[in-house]
C-alpha cells in the first residue's frame, strides 16, 4: 500500500540493543534529527528523499562476507514473543481484531441498552438508502479515503482509546508535563480530565491541514499508535495523548509520503516545541516500535473497514451523494479497463480448458478520464 517500508532488526530484538541502535540514531540526528534529512546510523533503516527505506546488510556494513559478522533477520520473519500473541497484535496481523473497535463496543452496547430500557425512539432516519431509481455512493474507498471523514473516524478511535483505557501507564518522553507542547502553564490536574472528541479532532485536523497530509497517512497513524501501545505496554491517557499522536503522525508521514514533512516544519506548526524535542521523541518512538514500521496491505485494509464500522456505530456516516450520469460513465469506463486487464491475465494463465465466454469477442473502447 503505497510506500510500504520494512526494516531489519536483530533476532534477539532485546531492549538493550534497541537503545544502542536508538542512541546511534540520535547521534546522527544531532544536527536535525531523522526528520531533518540526516542518515540514521541504525542498520536496516535509512532516510532518503524525505522517507524511510530499507538498507541491505552490505550497505549497512553489519554483515561480514566471511560469515563472522552478526546475522540480521527480516522483521517479517522474526518470531514475536509469547506476550505479543496473535490476538494482541492487530497492527501486525490482519486477522486480529483492532483495539479501538473492541473498546468502542462497550459504549455502543450500553447506548443501545439504555435506549431499549427507556424506550427511546431512534428518531428520523438520516441515512440514505439506494433504490431502483437512485443509487447513493460516497467518495471514500480503501485506496482513496475521504480526508475529512477519515480524520473524524481516526480521532474517534483515539477518543475511545483514552476513555476506555485500562490504566494510566505512560513514559516520561510522552508526558506533556515533562515535555510541554506549548508555553502555557499546564494545570496540576491535567491528567484527570479526558479530552472530548472535538478537542482531539481539532488537534489532528490542524496538523494534517498545515502539513498537507493525506487520508492514508491518518490510517497509518492509527496503526502505529496501536502498535506502540501493544509493544511498549502503555496506555494513551490525558497526560500523553498529544505527544503520542504527534509522534505517530510524524512517523506515518515519513513512511507514506516520498516528500515528507521534516521535524523542523512541525516546529513551525507548533510554535513552542523544539527540534531537539521532536528528534528525541521520534527516536524513542522508533525504539519502542522495535523499528517495525511495516504496514501490510491486509492490515491497512482491515483498519480502513473497521473505521467505517466505527463510523456506522456512532452515526458518523460518510457523505452520500446520488450517482450522477457523468460519474456513472467514468465508473463504467474504469470497469471496462479493469475487465480487459484481468481477462488478458486469465488468458495468459489458461493451459488446457477454455471458457465459452472467451470464444466471443468483446468490443471495448478506450476510456478517456478527466
Amino acid at each position: 500500500m503505497g510506500n510500504t517500508v520494512t526494516c531489519c532488526v536483530s533476532p534477539g530484538a532485546s531492549p538493550k540493543l534497541g537503545r544502542v541502535r536508538g542512541a546511534a540514531l540520535g547521534a546522527a540526528a544531532a544536527g536535525g534529527g531523522v526528520g531533518a534529512g540526516a542518515r540514521p546510523a541504525a542498520a536496516g533503516l535509512e532516510r532518503r528523499g524525505g522517507a524511510y527505506r530499507e538498507v541491505t546488510e552490505a550497505e549497512s556494513g553489519d554483515s561480514d562476507p566471511g560469515g563472522g559478522g552478526p546475522h540480521l533477520q527480516h522483521i517479517s520473519d522474526r518470531e514475536f514473543p509469547d506476550d505479543l500473541a496473535l490476538e494482541s497484535n492487530p497492527s501486525d496481523h490482519p486477522r486480529a481484531s483492532t483495539i479501538f473497535l473492541s473498546k468502542s463496543q462497550t459504549d455502543v452496547r450500553e447506548k443501545r441498552k439504555s435506549n431499549h430500557i427507556n424506550h427511546v425512539s431512534p428518531g428520523q432516519l438520516t441515512k440514505k438508502y439506494s433504490s431502483c431509481s437512485t443509487i447513493f455512493i460516497d467518495d471514500s474507498t480503501v485506496s482513496q479515503p475521504n480526508l475529512r471523514s477519515t480524520i473524524k473516524c481516526v480521532t474517534l478511535a483515539i477518543y475511545y482509546h483514552i476513555k476506555n483505557r485500562d490504566s494510566d501507564r505512560s513514559l516520561d518522553i510522552f508526558d506533556e508535563k515533562s515535555h510541554p507542547l506549548t508555553r502555557e502553564e499546564i494545570p496540576d490536574d491535567y491528567y484527570k480530565h479526558d479530552p472530548d472528541h472535538k478537542h482531539i479532532y481539532r488537534f489532528v485536523r490542524t496538523l494534517f491541514s498545515a502539513a498537507q497530509l493525506t487520508a492514508e497517512c491518518a490510517i497509518v497513524t492509527l496503526v502505529y499508535l496501536e502498535r506502540l501501545l501493544t509493544y511498549a505496554e502503555i496506555d494513551i491517557c490525558p497526560s500523553n495523548w498529544k505527544r503520542i499522536v504527534l509522534g505517530a503522525i510524524l512517523l506515518a508521514s515519513k513512511v507514506w509520503d516520498d516528500q515528507a514533512v521534516w521535524n523542523v516544519d512541525y516546529c513551525q506548526i507548533l510554535k513552542d516545541i523544539t527540534v531537539e524535542d521532536m528528534n528525541e521523541m521520534e527516536r524513542h518512538f522508533l525504539e519502542l516500535l522495535q523499528f517495525n514500521i511495516n504496514v501490510p496491505a491486509s492490515v491497512y485494509a482491515k483498519y480502513y473497514f473497521d473505521l467505517r464500522s466505527l463510523a456506522d456505530d456512532n452515526n458518523l456516516s460518510f457523505l452520500l451523494e446520488p450517482l450522477s450520469k457523468e460519474r456513472a460513465q467514468k465508473l463504467e469506463a474504469i470497469s471496462r479497463l479493469c475487465e480487459g486487464k484481468y481477462k488478458d491475465l486469465s488468458k495468459a494463465a489458461m493451459r488446457r480448458s477454455f471458457s465459452a465466454d472467451n470464444l466471443v469477442g468483446i468490443r471495448r473502447s478506450n476510456a478517456i478520464l478527466s
